[in-house]
């Protein structure tokens, strides 16, 4: 049974992929000991936002996908859930409406069992801490929290850092999901923000019901990042990229400022979390007594 999860490319081996696809390699084989290997024949689709036709096309080789704790969204819808599906939980009521299955199979998104794998001391650091989308971190963002002194979380850095930095943290300003998803299973509060049309509400207002909260972001201009190229337009791209800088932080700061921190209710998420757990022990048995062979 091969895990599958969203990977993208990479200069080296060694450089980070993005953090909500990354917890998946981290994760599962720590909960699945002996389970996972490289026979794509059956396939466990885990943490992301990957139900949707793509899944078919990129699984050519695979008889069974089982589906534990993913999301609907990004490219064609799927047009349906046929044999060739095993649906043990989804990641929440979107996602379980959209598919028109059970509700009972809306639990929540899979990250959340980060928790009870990992516990670095919570000593905070900052106040604030900004982690951007994956697509839309890099050096101009750095700057700007440097410049207000808030952490900034790169969701390419490795996992462990960066559960570390939003457990250094007081309050977590996300456009990365998982972000918000982490902060919410180690108890940091949460404000989510969003810099571009691009970002997928969708996937948000999923998971953010399954917790009993709304998806309300805060808007913040996309910001371009500085260009590394030394030449003769470097002193003008200089002044350029600082204005962007001061624009994006006064609006940073504002949101800080402003936003109210979102928590899920501790009894909530505990009782969705061992839900979960008890729906990863319904897999295991079903795989001890071969339904997958």
């Amino acid at each position: 049974m091969k895990l599958y999860y969203a990977t993208r490319t990479r200069e080296t081996q060694e450089t980070p992929g993005n953090f909500g696809d990354e917890l998946n390699p981290w994760l599962w084989p720590q909960l699945l000991p002996g389970i996972l290997d490289e026979d794509e024949r059956v396939a466990f689709i885990g943490i992301g936002t990957l139900i949707n036709q793509k899944l078919n096309r990129r699984l050519p080789n695979t008889n069974l996908k089982i589906i534990f704790s993913s999301g609907v969204g990004y490219d064609e819808d799927l047009k349906q859930i046929d044999e060739t599906y095993r649906i043990y939980c989804v990641r929440g009521p979107l996602s379980a409406d959209f598919l028109g299955i059970s509700p009972d199979h809306a639990i929540i998104d899979g990250g959340v069992l980060a928790s009870r794998l990992f516990q670095p001391k919570r000593q905070i650091k900052y106040k604030f801490s900004y982690m951007p989308h994956y697509s839309l971190s890099g050096e101009g963002w750095k700057k700007v929290c440097h410049s207000l002194n808030f952490g900034y979380i790169d969701p390419r850095s490795t996992l462990e850092n960066v559960i570390e930095s939003i457990c250094q943290s007081e309050v977590v300003l996300a456009e990365a999901m998982h972000g918000a998803i982490i902060a919410d299973a180690f108890r940091v509060p949460w404000i989510p923000v969003t810099s571009h049309s691009t970002i997928l509400s969708f996937k948000w207002q999923d998971w953010c019901a399954s917790v009993n909260l709304e998806y309300q972001p805060a808007s913040i201009p996309r910001l371009h990042h500085p260009n590394p190229t030394k030449d003769i337009l470097t002193p003008v791209r200089s002044v350029r990229d600082f204005y962007r800088q001061k624009v994006a932080a006064a609006q940073l700061a504002s949101i800080a400022k402003d936003a109210r921190p979102l928590l899920s209710d501790s009894k909530l998420l505990e009782s969705l979390t061992v839900r979960l757990e008890e729906k990863l022990e319904d897999f295991k048995n079903d795989w001890k007594k071969g339904y997958f062979s």
